[in-house]
C-alpha cells in the first residue's frame, strides 16, 4: 500500500500518486559513425528540410519517408522496425518538430538507432547481464542510516516495491545500509536473467535504457509489468534528491528541467519496450505535416 510521509513541493501535492542518435534521412544529412557509448550523442539542431511524415512497409519492417527520402541511421543503414505502432510512434516524433530537428527530444528514434546499429556489438546476453548488473547498485535497496526522516521515508516508499518484486518473481532482494550494497542470491540473479531472456534484443535495449535512467533494475520491473506509473518510478528514483528539495529549498530552473527530463527519457523507454513487445498491428496511418 503506497504511504507517503512527507508533501513535496507543491502545496500539498504527495509524493506518489496512487496508480491505479543522430538520424539522417538519404538526402542532405551522411551517416554519422558508431560511438563507444550506449546511446548516440544527439547532433546539433538542424533546420527542418521535409514537409511530410509517412510510414510504409517493407520487406525488413516498416519505415519512415521524409517526404520522398527513406530515413537511415547514423551507420547508412535502411531505417526499419519491427512494429507499425512503433514507426506511428516513431513518425510522430519526427511530424512534431518545427523549425529546427531537435535529435535530443526524439528518445524513440534514438531507441531505434542503438537497436539498428548496435554501436557498442552487444548480444542479447550482454545486454541482460547488463541490466541485472544494476541490482548490486540498485537505487531502491541502498538505504541511509539518517536522518530518520529519510530512513523512514525510504522504508514507506521503497519497501513496499522491493516486496511486490519479490512475490512477483519469487525471489529474494532485500535491502541494506551498508557501502557493500544488499547480498543479491545467485538464485535471484538466475531468476531475473530468465525472465529478461524473454524479451527480444529491442526489447532489451529499452529496458537496459530505463534501468540506467532509473538507476534501478527493480523500478524498472515494475515499470514493465505496469505495477508503476512513470511518474511513480521517477519520482521512487529521486527519493533522495526530493527530500533534500524539500527541506532546502528548489533551484527551479535546474531542478525542474531535470525531473521533466527524466520523465520524458524514462516514458519513452517504457513505451519502447511494450511497442517492441506488442505483437498486434494497428491500422495503417498516413501523418501529414
Amino acid at each position: 500500500m503506497w504511504r507517503s510521509c512527507l508533501r513535496l513541493r507543491d502545496g500539498g501535492r504527495r509524493l506518489l500518486n496512487r496508480p491505479r542518435g543522430g538520424l539522417t534521412a538519404s538526402e542532405g544529412l551522411g551517416p554519422k559513425p558508431p560511438t563507444p557509448i550506449r546511446a548516440y550523442v544527439p547532433p546539433a539542431e538542424r533546420k527542418r528540410f521535409y514537409q511530410n511524415v509517412n510510414i510504409s512497409q517493407g520487406e525488413g519492417g516498416f519505415e519512415i519517408n521524409l517526404d520522398h527520402r527513406k530515413l537511415r541511421t547514423p551507420q547508412g543503414k535502411l531505417f526499419t522496425v519491427p512494429s507499425e505502432a512503433l514507426a506511428i510512434a516513431v513518425a510522430t516524433e519526427w511530424d512534431s518538430q518545427q523549425d529546427t530537428i531537435k535529435m535530443y527530444t526524439m528518445h524513440l528514434t534514438t531507441l531505434c538507432n542503438t537497436s539498428l546499429d548496435n554501436p557498442t556489438q552487444r548480444d542479447k546476453d550482454q545486454l541482460i547481464r547488463a541490466a541485472v548488473k544494476f541490482l548490486d547498485t540498485d537505487t531502491v535497496c541502498y538505504r541511509v542510516e539518517e536522518p530518520e526522516t529519510l530512513v523512514e521515508l525510504q522504508r514507506n516508499e521503497w519497501d513496499p516495491v522491493i516486496s511486490w518484486a519479490e512475490r512477483r518473481y519469487g525471489v529474494e532482494i532485500g535491502s541494506s545500509s551498508s557501502i557493500t550494497g544488499p547480498n543479491i542470491p545467485a538464485r535471484t540473479r538466475e531468476v531475473l536473467v530468465s525472465h529478461l531472456a524473454s524479451y527480444n534484443m529491442w526489447a532489451l535495449q529499452g529496458i537496459e535504457f530505463v534501468v540506467t535512467q532509473l538507476k534501478s533494475l527493480v523500478l524498472t520491473l515494475g515499470l514493465t509489468d505496469l505495477h508503476l506509473t512513470v511518474e511513480q518510478a521517477v519520482l521512487l528514483s529521486r527519493l533522495e534528491e526530493e527530500y533534500q528539495i524539500q527541506k532546502w529549498g528548489n533551484i527551479e530552473w535546474a531542478h525542474d528541467y531535470e525531473l521533466q527530463e527524466l520523465r520524458a527519457r524514462t516514458a519513452a523507454g517504457t513505451l519502447f519496450v511494450h511497442l517492441c513487445s506488442e505483437s498486434t498491428a494497428v491500422k495503417h496511418k498516413l501523418l501529414q505535416g
